[in-house]
């Protein structure tokens, strides 16, 4: 049971100090404790050095596109954990950062005290950054536990140029990473030492979120009220798990026809919770594995990259593990392994090369980020598209690649496209500044994609999308009536 270690990390070369207080575990990205390699590492620690396990949560004020939205996201799923731990001998303290830089220091008090930190490897965002700060600034030995996927990041040293290719690997390549397996309740296990109080001056100094019983106004922080909770949406564990039965039970059989058709929602919209690490990948696989009356043995022993058969699951649950695992983890992939993956210049160089060559080409509309946030161009359909992101935090998943299409076509040149999408995606979406999301927006421009014809004004090579087309293709006429205009979407 103990953690692979192609996914632990060491960020310095400070030693294990047997001497200190706790086990400390800085939870960052995979905000949950259940099935999470990273909590499992910092169990493993504790028992071995007769110590008790804390956890940090804690929240900045000053993160790029912070707002009432996301941080709101976020004390649902440290009210879960704190919950979780109460019955167990592991302390949860969960903080928010009142103003900017208030939490300086804040790391340092609590992993001065500790024999080691652990903490969660995500690669995007801000997060490698506050992480390899981290490493050179304690004087504690600091790791980063890798529980993103089912796939370990750093088990390969490769950077995936096309889905196809990514999946044939994985055909190959994932078969002995399923004989390991999180702990689906780490808390639980025998041997912890419990946690009997924090010290009162790291309390005073660095407050729980959930101290004032239970209670936090997040209207006070300099944060983004204007971009509001999504009503009806809930983060953490638990409303993640009845998202995810419902899933299991009700939409799973037409997944695999349905997941394009906007009238007929069959998606799991649970990426967010995914992003923030409220869910885990495993537990979904294992529970999808158990509907499907599923083990290994059921695997194809060819690896040939096609999209269905080598699960040996139905149609409908092949297709939901090629989301989210082939598609999801090579966005992994790519951000793991490329520091740029966020900037222009990672695009293939086929796809900068017909984008550079159209780039004077006339425009019959061009519209600034203003209009495209206030859902105020000619497109009826691009506009639905838009109040859903912004009302909901999401866009469905085949609309948000048209919605991309037409952000580059209407655009000035295609970096200001990609500016765009990334403003408006990190600002309203739940999953946002994420892997699999940066991949979603990549996409548009040709990452992960190929060369096709006929060559068009504009996109060049680039895949072509048309409202007229998707019109034709998909059922809209409930989606048009549901997120039409809407008086009073962005007053004040």
């Amino acid at each position: 049971m103990s953690v692979p270690r192609t996914r632990i990390r060491a960020l310095n070369e400070a030693p294990i100090r047997p001497g200190g207080e706790h086990v400390l575990y800085w939870m960052v990205a995979h905000r949950r404790v259940h099935f999470n390699f990273a909590l499992d590492r910092a169990v493993e620690l504790a028992r071995e050095l007769g110590k008790p396990l804390l956890i940090l949560e804690a929240l900045r004020v000053d993160y790029p596109w912070a707002s009432e939205r996301f941080h709101r996201f976020v004390m649902d799923g440290m009210r879960d954990n704190r919950s979780a731990c109460r019955a167990s001998p592991v302390h949860h303290h969960a903080h928010f950062e009142p103003h900017p830089g208030a939490s300086k220091g804040m790391l340092s008090d609590f992993a001065g005290r500790a024999c080691a930190v652990v903490t969660d490897d995500f690669p995007a965002f801000f997060l490698p950054k506050m992480l390899e700060a981290a490493g050179r600034k304690l004087a504690v030995h600091i790791e980063a536990v890798d529980s993103n996927g089912l796939f370990p990041m750093r088990a390969t040293e490769r950077v995936f140029a096309r889905a196809v290719d990514f999946r044939r690997f994985l055909q190959k390549s994932l078969r002995p990473h399923l004989t390991e397996w999180p702990r689906a309740r780490p808390l639980s296990v025998s041997g912890l030492v419990p946690f009997e109080r924090l010290p009162t001056d790291l309390f005073e100094r660095w407050p729980d979120v959930f101290g004032d019983g239970g209670h936090f106004d997040l209207s006070k922080l300099p944060i983004d009220q204007a971009v509001r909770s999504v009503e009806g949406v809930a983060g953490g564990r638990n409303a993640a798990l009845d998202r995810w039965k419902r899933f299991l039970s009700e939409r799973l059989i037409r997944y695999g026809d349905g997941r394009n058709d906007p009238d007929d929602e069959v998606s799991s919209c649970l990426s967010p919770h995914l992003h923030w690490g409220h869910l885990s990948v495993h537990e979904m696989f294992r529970d999808l594995a158990s509907t499907e009356d599923w083990d290994t043995s059921c695997l194809s022993p060819r690896a040939n990259g096609k999209r269905e058969g080598w699960w040996g699951m139905s149609a409908g649950a092949e297709s939901f593990l090629d989301e989210l695992i082939t598609w999801r983890e090579l966005g992994f992939n790519m951000a793991s392994l490329r520091d740029d993956h966020t900037e222009y210049a990672s695009l293939p160089e086929w796809a900068q090369r017909t984008l550079a060559e159209h780039a004077d080409d006339p425009r019959e509309y061009v519209y600034d980020l203003e209009t495209f946030e206030r859902a105020e161009t000619h497109d009826e359909l691009w506009n639905a598209a838009q109040r859903q992101l912004v009302r909901e935090g999401r866009i469905h998943n085949y609309l948000r690649m048209l919605w991309g299409k037409k952000v580059l076509e209407w655009s000035p040149s295609p970096q200001t496209a990609l500016e765009v999408m990334v403003e408006l995606n990190n600002k309203y979406a739940l999953d946002g500044r994420d892997p699999n999301s940066y991949s979603g927006i990549f996409w548009v421009l040709g990452r992960y994609d190929r060369a096709w014809g006929p060559e068009r004004p504009i996109f060049g090579k680039i895949r072509y999308m048309t409202s007229e087309s998707t019109r034709r293709k998909v059922k809209l006429a409930q989606y048009l009536r549901r997120f039409g205009p809407s008086p009073g979407l962005f007053a004040q």
